[in-house]
């Protein structure tokens, strides 16, 4: 009965208990993270502090006493706690913000992808927001006064709030400005509002974007003369690589042998190369459309026509497989297949697949082919996590390793040990690919390009896994692995200067801009969406090569 009585309350008393439980509790971080960049030196900074959660307090309030009305309140105060929570758990386990493409993100992710990030913790972090959530739906909320009175009455609290915000805008407007513009993050990270937005976002980037007509580019694609002159017909394999950083690759400089494999193949290694996003929504659909990433636009590239597209277009034979979720569109209109659809016990273990699968009878594949062909294979790579479950024992070869999910637990040397033995695996993955190609190098002229989606933290600035604003992300996300392996039948047919290119890889910045055209480029295809000077082949082809195929 005593407790009954506790859980009795109106509705201005339920809108504010609500918006003081989501300041001081869903709001903790950004509070604490806000008065770590102030320095309390005098009484004017301690007052500028001291008004963050009263701001909050009062924003809060004002979005409740407006959203919840009579039998929408309590479900949707439920939906705000748990949806907070969730996101808390994100941002406090790996330092992340939340935003429309962390979402994107989530919604699109493969059942391989989210159980990754399954652990005891979230299960335990969920009842942070399942208690309060039982509270709210055992709460009695009485009518004790006439509607047009408590109408007036949450009027009057909406006003006061507006009045606490006005009054603290004028005298502390040039420190919330100088805080918000020198931390860019700190926005993204206001619970419930950073969830609520970003999940409008990819609402309207889904379900509107999506039902547009498809924009349709590079109709006028056809091979060039130097491809079409070939005795041979042209095999190029890309493999999109995800969560890899260049940080960690040997190739790069990185003081570990992660990369002896590709060390022994002698690839060309682009030192300085960074991606168009830190999440695969957006560096996958972004590097395959003709788009620069200072113009890039997600909802465009949504419906319109890309890279594949347009090979396609020019009679290029095209064939994604996939072991990382999907494509993200940019493979909708040509053949691909699911790899762990197959599930293939010598590659994986229930939901994960381990990324030789794309290898998986390719061979066969490729005995059929009798035209110049592209193959792109889609690598699971280091994705996180569950980093551990990226390397087979016989690639553990950095000790010791953190054999779970839960990465928070784990030493910042256990937790690098064990995503680059992911490294290595991949490496081991790529030389095969190499090999493969190999194999075929008396029918086809054959080629291999690696690049990454984007990168990913270890921990660095209590920051892990990826999807960091791009404006604010740490080098660890944005600096990507990107690599060729041609044969010396490619470089010779397609007159390519092997010194000017390692000259450029090891000199020139480069990102995922370059791949649309350079791919073009590889395979001569002409078309007015071809831009030459984006294709980082294009100063290190033979011009007398290319002329005598023209002439």
């Amino acid at each position: 009965m005593q407790l009954r009585r506790l859980l009795q309350c109106h509705s201005l008393g339920f809108i504010l208990g609500c918006a003081l439980f989501f300041t001081l509790s869903q709001n903790a971080l950004f509070l604490y993270t806000a008065w770590s960049h102030i320095t309390f030196d005098n009484i004017h900074s301690i007052i500028f502090a001291a008004t963050m959660p009263v701001v909050i307090f009062c924003a809060l309030n004002i979005i409740f006493s407006v959203l919840a009305i009579p039998f929408l309140r309590k479900p949707l105060i439920i939906f705000l706690l748990l949806g907070s929570t969730i996101t808390n758990y994100f941002m406090f386990s790996y330092g992340t913000v939340i935003d429309g493409n962390s979402i994107q993100n989530l919604f699109e992710a493969s059942w391989q992808e989210v159980i990754a990030l399954l652990t005891p913790h979230i299960g335990l972090w969920l009842l942070l927001g399942i208690i309060p959530s039982l509270a709210v739906g055992w709460i009695q909320i009485h009518k004790t006064r006439p509607w047009w009175y408590m109408i007036g009455l949450h009027a009057a609290n909406v006003m006061l709030s507006v009045v606490v915000i006005l009054l603290v805008a004028a005298l502390f407007y040039k420190d919330y400005v100088s805080l918000l513009r020198n931390n860019k993050s700190l926005v993204k990270m206001l619970t419930p509002t950073n969830f609520m937005t970003s999940t409008v976002k990819f609402a309207k980037y889904h379900y509107f974007s999506h039902n547009l007509p498809l924009v349709k580019i590079g109709e006028d694609a056809h091979l060039g003369p130097l491809i079409s002159g070939q005795a041979k017909k042209t095999l190029l394999i890309l493999v999109i690589g995800k969560n890899a950083r260049a940080e960690n690759f040997s190739l790069g400089g990185y003081p570990r042998e992660t990369n002896p494999r590709l060390q022994q193949n002698n690839v060309v290694y682009f030192k300085n190369t960074r991606s168009c996003g830190t999440d695969s929504a957006t560096s996958i659909p972004c590097m395959f459309s003709n788009m620069s990433r200072n113009n890039y636009n997600a909802t465009l590239a949504a419906h319109q026509e890309g890279l594949m597209d347009i090979l396609a277009h020019a009679g290029v034979n095209v064939l994604w497989r996939d072991n990382s979720g999907g494509c993200k569109g940019v493979c909708d209109r040509i053949p691909h297949i699911d790899m762990t659809k197959l599930q293939l016990p010598q590659y994986c273990d229930g939901d994960n697949c381990m990324d030789n699968v794309l290898l998986h009878k390719l061979g066969n594949y490729i005995d059929s082919l009798k035209s110049d062909s592209v193959i792109v294979l889609h690598q699971i790579g280091s994705y996180g996590p569950a980093y551990y479950r990226r390397s087979t024992a016989e690639f553990r070869q950095f000790l010791p390793t953190c054999d779970s999910n839960q990465i928070q637990g784990c030493t910042h040397a256990q937790l690098v040990n064990t995503y680059d033995n992911s490294l290595l695996y991949t490496d081991a993955m790529l030389g095969n690919t190499i090999a493969l190609l190999q194999q075929y190098s008396g029918k086809f002229n054959t080629a291999m390009v690696y690049l990454a989606d984007h990168g990913e933290s270890l921990g660095e600035n209590g920051i892990y896994l990826h999807g960091t604003p791009y404006l604010f992300a740490p080098s660890q996300q944005t600096h990507v692995p990107f690599l060729m392996w041609m044969s010396a039948g490619y470089q010779y047919n397609f007159g390519v200067d092997r010194q000017c290119l390692d000259n450029i890889a090891a000199q020139d910045s480069v990102s995922q801009d370059n791949l649309f055209h350079t791919m073009l480029g590889m395979l001569n295809v002409q078309t007015h969406e071809y831009q030459p000077q984006w294709d980082i082949l294009q100063h290190c082809r033979k011009s007398d090569l290319i002329l005598s195929a023209v002439l």
